[in-house]
C-alpha cells in the first residue's frame, strides 16, 4: 500500500470491494489516483486499479467484469462503443449517444452510462462562463468521446454544432445523430479553415496533443476570434500545446482537468449511490501532476 493510503487508514482485506478502468493504453491514466482518493476520503473498503486491455480482449474482459464480482469499470479510449454489445442493459442516455464510459455491475447484471458529456458541460460552464445556449461550436473529432460531449452540448440548445473529422462521413454521421436535439453538421478536416473565426467554441475531443505526444496541436489557432473559448478534454498535461498558443491567441482556455474529475464524481455516484468527494478528487490529480512536474517523472 502507498503512504498516502496508509495515513488514511485505508486496508484491504478479504471483503474489499474492486472498481477498475478499462483502456489501450491505460498507464498515463490518473484514475485510480482521482477514484482512490475518493474511496479512502468516503471510509469505504474498496480499491480502484487500471487494466490494460487490448480491443481483441475486451469481450473476456466484460465477462471477468461478471466472473470475478468487480464492481464497476470506467471504460476509455478505443473500447467506448465497442463495450455496448457486451452489456445486459444500457441506460437511455447512453443509448442516445452510442457510447458507454461506466460500466455498474449489479448482482452479475452489467449496465452501461456515459459520465462524459454531463461531466463536461458542467466543467465548461464552472469554469468559464460560457453560456453553450445560442453558441457556435466547433468540435474537433468524432470518437466515443465526442459522443457524450456532443450530445450534452446538443442538449444545451447551441445556436450551430459543427463537427470536423479527418474522416467527413464520421463527423457527418454522428452530426445526424444529434440532428433531432440541435442543429448539427459534419464537416471534413478541410473545412475547419472556414468557419474557426465565426464559432464561439472551440473544443478538442481527440487525443491529439495528449502526453507523451504533448508538443502536437489539432489546428492552427491563428483565425479564431479574440474572447473565443477554446477548450481540451486532455488533462495530461494540464495545459496542452493547443490551450497555450490559444491563449496567447486572445481565447479564454479551459482544459480537461474538470471533465475528467466530474465524470469520475458521476461513476462513483453510479457505484455506489453515495456523494462523490469532488474536491478531494480534483486534488489528488492536482497532486500527481504536481509531483510530476517537480521532477519524479511518474
Amino acid at each position: 500500500m502507498d503512504k498516502q493510503g496508509e495515513a488514511r487508514g485505508v486496508s484491504f482485506d478479504s471483503a474489499t470491494l474492486l472498481y477498475g478502468v478499462f483502456g489501450d493504453p491505460v498507464r498515463h491514466s490518473k484514475s485510480p489516483i482521482m477514484l482512490g482518493r475518493a474511496f479512502a476520503e468516503t471510509g469505504m473498503n474498496a480499491a480502484y486499479v487500471a487494466f490494460h486491455v487490448k480491443p481483441e480482449a475486451l469481450g473476456d474482459a466484460i465477462r471477468g467484469v461478471r466472473a470475478l464480482g468487480i464492481r464497476g469499470v470506467n471504460v476509455t479510449i478505443p473500447h467506448k462503443v465497442e463495450v455496448m454489445k457486451y452489456l445486459d442493459d444500457i441506460d437511455e442516455t447512453a443509448r442516445a449517444i452510442g457510447a458507454v464510459n461506466t460500466v455498474v455491475n449489479r448482482d452479475g447484471r452489467l449496465i452501461g452510462y456515459n459520465t462524459d458529456g454531463i461531466g463536461y458541460v458542467r466543467s465548461l460552464k464552472e469554469e468559464t462562463g460560457a453560456a453553450v445556449a445560442g453558441a457556435r461550436i466547433l468540435m474537433l473529432g468524432a470518437g466515443g468521446a465526442s459522443r457524450g460531449v456532443g450530445y450534452a452540448l446538443a442538449k444545451e440548445s447551441p445556436a450551430k454544432l459543427y463537427i470536423a473529422n479527418r474522416t467527413a462521413s464520421k463527423a457527418e454521421e454522428l452530426a445526424n445523430d444529434l440532428t433531432a436535439v440541435a442543429d448539427a453538421v459534419g464537416i471534413g478536416w478541410d473545412r475547419i479553415d472556414h468557419i474557426i473565426g465565426e464559432v464561439d467554441i472551440i473544443i478538442n475531443t481527440t487525443p491529439i496533443g495528449m502526453h507523451p505526444n504533448a508538443d502536437d496541436v489539432p489546428i492552427d489557432v491563428s483565425g479564431i476570434r479574440r474572447g473565443a473559448v477554446v477548450s481540451d478534454l486532455i488533462y495530461n498535461p494540464l495545459t496542452t500545446k493547443l490551450l497555450r498558443e490559444a491563449e496567447a491567441a486572445g481565447a479564454v482556455v479551459h482544459g480537461g482537468l474538470g471533465m475528467f474529475v466530474y465524470q469520475g464524481a458521476y461513476a462513483f455516484e453510479y457505484w455506489t449511490g453515495e456523494p462523490a468527494p469532488a474536491a478531494a478528487m480534483r486534488e489528488a490529480v492536482l497532486e500527481a501532476f504536481g509531483a510530476r512536474i517537480e521532477g519524479t517523472k511518474a
